[in-house]
């Protein structure tokens, strides 16, 4: 698959549109910390609202590091190593969904198998423009 140039020192609109992914879902933890709070596994040696605002802040920091060609590489290993990081909590969050209603348990398994296809949005946007 070719890949698509820059223009006018833009981001591509799939780099744009990952970043904002990224960046609101970040804002979202300090926002409205508690939901994320509940899914933080009891072996993170952290307390959960600290894990929140860290997992938090490396979510808007990837999101903006896929912004500009210098830093993309950077973000591209960050955010990957993020959602390997995050995967766990994604997984309690399925396996305990009775915690999490009126969000359908399906949905909670179901969004499992996208982590991998999102790992390889980021893959690919994280390229230098």
């Amino acid at each position: 698959m070719a890949r698509r140039p820059e223009t006018g020192g833009l981001p591509a609109p799939g780099v744009l549109l990952l970043a904002a992914l990224f960046v609101g879902a970040g804002v979202l933890h300090f926002l409205r910390p508690e939901p994320f709070d509940r899914i933080v596994p009891l072996w993170v040696p952290m307390p959960p609202r600290t894990a929140t605002l860290v997992s938090g802040a490396a979510e808007i920091a990837g999101g903006l590091g896929l912004l500009h060609p210098t830093t993309r590489p950077a973000a591209r290993w960050w955010l990957l190593a993020l959602l390997v990081a995050v995967f766990p909590a994604n997984v309690q969050m399925a396996w305990h969904a009775e915690r999490f209603r009126p969000l359908p348990e399906w949905s909670l398994w179901a969004r499992l198998p996208l982590q991998p296809l999102l790992m390889i949005w980021v893959w690919r946007a994280g390229r230098r423009g």
